[in-house]
């Protein structure tokens, strides 16, 4: 996996960790008519989907391969 590849799926990490911790924030700062907290899991669970998705593409485009624990040697 290249460098570019790596650095995309740690973005994405991040941006998921930074819309938890918004949403985190929002729940306890905002009122309870607030939207925002609805938008933070909205675009949390967007992201990790998303990821998912990519994640999934590139091990059946065989650009990573996931380990085989059952695999002898």
């Amino acid at each position: 996996m290249t460098l570019i590849g790596k650095i995309i799926i740690v973005l994405f990490l991040l941006a998921i960790l930074a819309s938890l911790i918004s949403g985190a924030v929002f729940l306890i700062r905002d009122p309870s008519d607030s939207r925002r907290v609805v938008r933070a899991l909205t675009v949390r669970i967007s992201l990790s989907v998303t990821l998912f998705l990519i994640l999934i593409a590139l091990v059946l485009t065989g650009v990573i391969q996931p380990n085989d624990p059952y695999r002898g040697h």
